[in-house]
């Protein structure tokens, strides 16, 4: 399985390659295109890793998990019920989850798995998904939870759910990995908050990526949350989250008051 990863040098520039046993091998060109190696391998700590993609959207479920639909006790859905995150809310591994100065109210970690887009895709089978998925990376979909309902008369998830730094994405990008057999676990200051199975997903990833195709199109790089699960909680300022998934690794972010 190759682990994508993209990072900044020290010298500012940006690039991309395949991380393994802590050694980037560089690639240029197009990494969803034709990517090709420099011939530039590169130590993991000469370089600072960046969010490994750049989406220019991120489509967030909700309520994909069987367990979870039980526990709030609503109907599984008969399709992907999801909202869009802009690309001004991607953060990486290690940033800062920034606390908007305008909002004194809870913020919620929800890990989980992302599907990063791989080829432009609109009406595809879930025979065809497939082949529009470029792998597998970490999402940690944070969300300003008390605006969500702060006027009555129109839910706002997407202002919840979109500010800056309330994307965090990583640490790599993951092709051909089994998601059937992992599960997402999300520790807050070292504490373990969440741990449940994707297996769980009531629209597998393939299902995903059709069925969302089918509303609108999906372009290279855009990343799909695959909604969480049980365990959600808020975070105070300074505290340290860590959502894993064996196979990806571990997106650690800290939430700055």
């Amino acid at each position: 399985m190759k682990s994508w990863i993209r990072f900044r040098l020290a010298d500012g520039n940006i690039g991309f390659g395949v991380l393994e046993n802590d050694r980037v091998t560089e690639y240029g060109g197009d990494m969803f295109g034709e990517p090709v190696p420099t011939g530039i391998v590169l130590d993991l700590g000469e370089v600072t890793p960046l969010s490994p993609c750049e989406p220019g959207k991120l489509v967030a479920l909700w309520n994909n998990f069987h367990a979870l639909a039980k526990k709030l006790e609503k109907p599984v859905p008969l399709h992907p019920l999801f909202l869009i995150k802009p690309a001004s809310s991607v953060a990486g591994p290690g940033d800062a989850i920034v606390r908007p100065k305008s909002y004194v109210g809870k913020i919620v970690y929800e890990g989980e798995l992302g599907i990063v887009i791989g080829s432009k895709c609109c009406n595809v089978s879930p025979a065809e998904a497939a082949d529009h998925i470029f792998g597998y990376t970490i999402v940690n979909d944070v969300t300003a939870a008390d605006l969500i309902a702060a006027d009555p008369s129109f839910p706002q998830w997407c202002r919840a759910k979109g500010f800056d730094t309330f994307g965090c994405l990583g640490p790599v990008i993951v092709a051909d990995f089994d998601w059937r057999s992992a599960s997402v676990v999300t520790r807050l200051d070292g504490v373990e908050r969440q741990n449940y199975p994707l297996a769980d997903m009531i629209f597998s990833p393939q299902e995903q990526v059709s069925r969302i195709s089918q509303d609108l199109s999906l372009m290279p790089g855009d990343v799909i949350a695959c909604g969480t699960s049980l365990g959600v909680g808020s975070m105070k300022d300074g505290a340290v989250v860590e959502v894993a998934i064996e196979g990806i690794g571990a997106l650690v972010n800290h939430l700055r008051g």
